[in-house]
């Protein structure tokens, strides 16, 4: 069987992260996050927020959190879908939000606020 240098694997998963809609499980337990497609319009980030965070502990967003900075729509329901995803078990069905959210393979923690 052929080895399959990993830059080659990760190019080949990223093309068909796109072709496939963004939706999709690694091989090989590779991390993933989920986050929001940035072309989703206010009502459908504020509802993957209210839907999120019905389902999981979103305490991470409030004021004074790690997560709340910067205080915009897209950042929130990034945190708020990731958190649905990887409690849910990182299924790629569980990062669908109505086709409003992408399946990332690089880390998008920054500064305090680590995605889980």
């Amino acid at each position: 069987m052929a080895k399959v240098k990993p830059s080659t694997l990760s190019l080949f998963l990223l093309i068909l992260s796109f072709i496939s809609g963004g939706n999709m499980i690694m091989a090989n337990g590779q991390k993933t996050w989920c986050v929001a497609k940035p072309s989703s319009d206010q009502a459908t980030l504020l509802g993957n927020i209210n839907f999120a965070c019905s389902q999981v502990d979103c305490q991470i967003l409030r004021r004074g959190c790690p997560c709340y900075a910067p205080d915009n729509l897209i950042n929130h329901a990034s945190i708020a879908m990731n958190l649905y995803y990887q409690a849910k078990g990182r299924n790629h069905w569980n990062c669908d939000f109505r086709n409003s959210a992408l399946i990332v393979l690089t880390d998008p923690s920054y500064a305090n606020c680590i995605y889980a």
